[in-house]
């Protein structure tokens, strides 16, 4: 592998080689070789799976929240290999979307989804409401926002692995934390989440090792401490797992798109959905010659 695969300036070389040398690294403990994508956005679903492979799995549940339609999500490919789960989503029509695609694991009550926005303060209510609480495999958070703040706030579930979005865009020595905002919707700003030096230091406080992060740049790893044992690599800090922003330098996407889990039976129906879309480009579409008939 060449460095010149990662590199454009975006970032910086600096951080390209040192992705580089993990996978050289004669002990092998390092994520991102293992990473692959089948549902994940990224190459998050093999390191899902590697992580798994060193720690072993419990009750096989997990909880995740920020998954949109889900087809793109951290969990999905969990599903597929027979684990439960709830998925938490505060956008109403995508939660009218999950429950057509998603509908045979939802039926079975291996999936529980729940439409709400998820605030520090309302995040453990809503665990127990749904019967979660003690020890689960897996807890994924993705709101791009409050997402330090969340995790900060969780105490009804220990999850024994944890998977966080971090802002990537700056590098590992910076210590940045977003003020709390109960409210706060992402603005495609950079003022968005946590650092990963902010994230390892509170995943230090509540008893986690960071153990890695993904290749693009997204999301960091996190395993209880009484886990990790030797199994994951050292340092576990920011500056020796730090992967920068490789958003549009890296493509994860495949030609085989899913359009519902793949448990659904008989051929999944996208008519109502392709009209949706169909409408929502209509709209933008006669907004756009509205503005510029408002020009002249």
């Amino acid at each position: 592998m060449s460095i010149n695969i990662f590199t454009n300036g975006t970032s910086g070389v600096r951080w390209d080689i040192e992705t580089e040398k993990r996978f050289y690294s004669k002990e092998g403990k390092y994520l991102e070789p293992y990473g692959f994508k089948v549902y994940s956005q990224n190459d998050e679903d093999g390191i899902i799976s590697e992580i798994f492979n060193r720690i072993g799995v419990t009750d096989k549940r997990f909880i995740e929240f920020g998954v949109q339609n889900g087809l793109e999500s951290n969990c999905h490919y969990l599903l597929l290999k027979g684990w439960k789960g709830l998925w938490i989503e505060g956008n109403k029509k995508y939660c009218t979307d999950l429950r057509r695609r998603f509908k045979p694991v939802l039926e079975e009550g291996r999936l529980q989804l729940v439409n709400a926005f998820v605030t520090a303060e309302n995040i453990n209510k809503l665990f127990i409401e749904n019967d979660y609480r003690g020890g689960v495999d897996l807890l994924s958070i993705d709101i791009d926002g409050n997402d330090y703040h969340i995790w900060e706030a969780v105490s009804a579930v220990q999850p024994r692995v944890v998977i966080i979005e971090y802002n990537a865009k700056f590098p590992p020595e910076c210590d940045w934390v977003m003020p709390y905002d109960a409210g706060y919707v992402w603005d495609s700003s950079d003022r968005q989440g946590a650092t990963l030096k902010a994230m390892e230091r509170l995943g230090r406080k509540k008893g986690y090792q960071l153990v890695g992060t993904n290749m693009t740049g997204a999301n960091a790893f996190f395993v209880q401490n009484t886990l990790t044992e030797n199994k994951f690599p050292t340092p576990a800090t920011a500056e020796n797992l730090y992967n920068p922003p490789r958003w549009e330098r890296l493509d994860f996407e495949t030609t085989h798109m899913s359009k519902a889990f793949l448990g659904y039976a008989g051929r999944f129906d996208v008519s109502g959905i392709r009209q949706g879309r169909k409408r929502k480009m209509l709209r933008r579409i006669y907004g756009f010659i509205r503005k510029g008939w408002n020009r002249y």
